[in-house]
């Protein structure tokens, strides 16, 4: 009977992440990197990106807008003349305002859309040559898309983001339909209710009161859950593919509903 415990993973083996400064990204960094991966650990605060390469020493900062074509072009350049790229994680985005649709705030739409959905293509699209170079060598490379339980059901006040969410979704399942029979993976990993230092903090435009208030009278899950969990799909034989992993904390039943009994 053969063994299908995950091998443990070269040191020649590089990922990107991306939105890496904070929360999920900075979490998954710092896991990958610990799991023996050479990490590429990109976003827009350098500073941020410096302390956490700081931390590592197998965390290679990058400043990376992933809305800028010239800062794609720039990073797959920098990849291409530094030992290619094996594994991708598209985790940059985030969530703007919680408006009815009459409320809507059409630059909002606009921010999140072009961080979640086409950041997310701007950056997989420009690596994909790289991915499928090192898969004809190695027998295997990954693309991970980082969407939200928004990317499977609607909220009121969430339709910018669940839009967004739900472009991202479609996006990666489009991908994988397309790729099958190449040896890439898609994963798709949805997090419900993370409690991470900036997600509601930004979604409400630095109202930190209202912010904690997403999380009172529950535990949610936090970074390291996620990241956890983005660890585990990398480190599947290359035969298995996680195509959608949800994963929400155990009080939240749903996007709309979540059991608050003060703990």
């Amino acid at each position: 009977m053969t063994s299908t415990a995950p091998a443990p993973v070269s040191s020649s083996r590089r990922v990107l992440v991306t939105g890496a400064s904070s929360g999920i990204g900075a979490a998954t960094a710092a896991r990958l990197a610990a799991d023996g991966w050479s990490v590429v650990a990109a976003a827009r605060r350098a500073e941020r990106l410096a302390a956490l390469a700081t931390s590592h020493d197998r965390i290679e900062a990058y400043p990376l807008d992933v809305t800028s074509d010239d800062d794609v072009a720039a990073l797959v350049t920098h990849l291409e003349t530094t030992g290619g790229l094996d594994a991708v994680v598209n985790n940059a985005g985030g969530a703007l305002g919680l408006d009815r649709v009459e409320d809507a705030d059409v630059a909002q739409w606009q921010r999140m859309y072009d961080v979640n959905v086409l950041g997310a293509l701007r950056v997989t699209r420009a690596v994909l040559p790289l991915l499928r170079a090192s898969a004809a060598q190695t027998g295997g490379s990954d693309v991970v898309f980082l969407t939200s339980t928004a990317a499977y059901a609607t909220y009121e006040g969430g339709s910018g983001y669940t839009a967004a969410k739900h472009g991202e979704r479609m996006l990666a399942t489009t991908l994988r339909w397309e790729l099958a029979g190449e040896p890439l993976r898609v994963v798709q990993i949805a997090p419900g209710a993370v409690a991470t230092e900036e997600f509601s903090l930004v979604r409400f435009d630095g109202d930190a009161e209202r912010a904690a208030a997403v999380y009172q009278g529950f535990q949610p899950l936090v970074a390291d859950d996620v990241a956890d969990a983005i660890s585990w799909t990398l480190s599947r034989p290359a035969y298995v593919s996680i195509d959608e992993l949800v994963i929400r904390p155990r009080a939240q039943a749903n996007n709309w509903k979540t059991v608050r009994t003060g703990v």
